[in-house]
């Protein structure tokens, strides 16, 4: 079983004077975080100051751009041209870069958020445009992609540096997708729960499904949503579990 593994989680979702989310508690416990950009939630004071946050505790910076659908929180499918999808996530990066090079650092990481990861997941055209538009504004992001999909697929394609995710916090149907957010079953909001069966994936080296199957592949990286009320508990609990397994928690290096 791996002895070092990423932890990350969305973050920088408030907007304006609308909190969402315990981004400075988070903090202490990820090693990596992914931070909104403006469209389906956060703004530029937001994503300021999460950055300000992340770099003060030594966490990794990434860009988590996604539809723009502020109301439906990134989470409603939306249909966009080529050269659209192009636009909107070089963008959203195009503002996370700035905002990093403002402080002297750079960004580590691009994850798809919501609805444009899920449609991406199963659209090879899809997510192969999404990231040549963000490799093409920094050739060097890790992108952080959905095992076994086609997000998998277009990064390797593109030749482009990749880490495998899991989630703590959501269940997987048997293709490796994504449980429905409709289901009642599709989020873990027992922390217990969650941490035990990460572990649990970590040393069988597959994703758990919720019929049962277990699904190889590597994993990289285990995110947590820092929106969900059982976030921080969730988290730390995670963190033990993984402590207590001999598996150090810190940020890619290579």
């Amino acid at each position: 079983m791996t002895k070092t593994i990423d932890l990350n989680a969305d973050m920088g979702e408030s907007f304006g004077p609308w909190p969402m989310g315990n981004d400075a508690a988070l903090l202490k416990i990820v090693s990596s975080a992914n931070i909104a950009c403006g469209f389906h939630a956060g703004d530029p004071s937001t994503m300021a100051r999460t950055m300000d946050l992340a770099l003060a505790a030594g966490v990794a910076l990434g860009a988590h751009p996604g539809f723009a659908d502020l109301q439906g929180f990134g989470r409603r499918r939306i249909t966009l041209s080529g050269a659209e999808l192009t636009h909107m996530i070089q963008y959203q990066l195009g503002a996370a870069m700035a905002l990093a090079q403002a402080r002297g650092a750079r960004l580590a990481h691009f994850k798809l958020h919501g609805a444009l990861s899920n449609m991406a997941c199963e659209d090879l055209e899809m997510a192969t445009t999404c990231y040549r538009a963000a490799l093409a504004v920094q050739p060097d992001l890790r992108l952080v992609v959905m095992p076994e999909t086609a997000l998998a697929q277009a990064a390797t394609d593109l030749g482009a540096a990749w880490a495998a995710e899991v989630f703590a916090d959501r269940t997987y149907a048997d293709d490796g997708t994504l449980t429905d957010r409709n289901r009642p079953d599709a989020m873990i909001h027992d922390p217990a729960v969650a941490a035990a069966r990460i572990v649990a994936m970590l040393r069988d080296g597959a994703i758990t499904t919720t019929g049962g199957k277990r699904l190889p592949t590597r994993i990289d990286t285990i995110c947590v949503h820092g929106d969900g009320a059982e976030a921080l508990a969730i988290a730390g609990q995670l963190a033990a579990a993984l402590a207590d397994a001999g598996i150090r928690i810190a940020a890619p290096t290579a």
